[in-house]
């Protein structure tokens, strides 16, 4: 990384470490709402399914000004935070929060899916036996969807990485504070003489974004393999 300037390589940490907390706190969340829209039948499932798609339809500058009006200072969300101290309009910690809502649609759609390949009549087995469902959902189901677990984590990993819209419009672009990598991006391409500086992070994000999807495509393979028994 020593062809990359201070700046760049500021951006690409601070990029990292947006993905990384976006992707890690809403895993669990995902690998809920996949398995409650997989195996339960509920009322509002359908509106819950479109909830959590809206993000992919949405133009992201909209998902981002709806986070500003919700967790703003002077949002509802935001005010009640900021009681406690926390504040996450124009700082990193609202980046996760914004690429993490970016990315959720695509986490859940890859748990889900391999949620849905797995023999019900597995989990019915384990619940025969007297098992509760937590455990015949960490014992049986886990295991057997855990690929489909980390290749809906390298995609919202890869995704929150490329968030730009919501998270310009909800955190700004601050260098050193909220300027992630497409972010950067944008900025470089604003000041005479920034081309080769932004030519340099694309590169980044293109090796970084076709990493994923190739290691995503492995572990999906895998995934079915293992579901399958072959």
């Amino acid at each position: 990384m020593g062809w990359l300037g201070p700046a760049e390589l500021e951006a690409l940490r601070l990029s990292l470490r947006v993905s990384f907390w976006a992707t890690l706190v809403t895993l669990p969340f995902g690998i809920f709402v996949a398995y409650a829209l997989a195996r339960w039948r509920f009322p509002g499932r359908q509106l819950l399914n479109g909830l959590v798609h809206l993000p992919l339809i949405l133009p992201p500058v909209v998902t981002g000004y709806l986070l500003l009006l919700t967790f703003g200072v002077q949002g509802p969300l935001g005010r009640l935070l900021a009681e406690f101290g926390i504040v996450v309009a124009f700082r990193w910690t609202g980046a996760a929060l914004a690429a993490g809502i970016m990315a959720f649609p695509l986490m859940v759609r890859a748990i889900r899916l391999s949620i849905e390949a797995v023999d019900p009549k597995l989990e019915q087995a384990g619940a025969t036996l007297g098992a509760s469902r937590p455990f015949v959902f960490a014992t049986v189901t886990l295991p057997m969807i855990l690929p489909g677990v980390i290749a809906g984590g390298i995609l919202a990993f890869a995704k929150a990485m490329g968030e730009f819209g919501a998270t310009i419009t909800f955190v700004s672009n601050i260098p050193g504070q909220t300027q992630t990598l497409p972010s950067a991006v944008y900025a470089f391409l604003q000041v005479p003489g920034g081309e080769s500086a932004a030519t340099r992070l694309v590169v980044v994000s293109i090796v970084i974004a076709m990493g994923a999807l190739l290691l995503s495509e492995y572990v999906g393979r895998r995934a079915a393999a293992r579901v399958s028994g072959s």
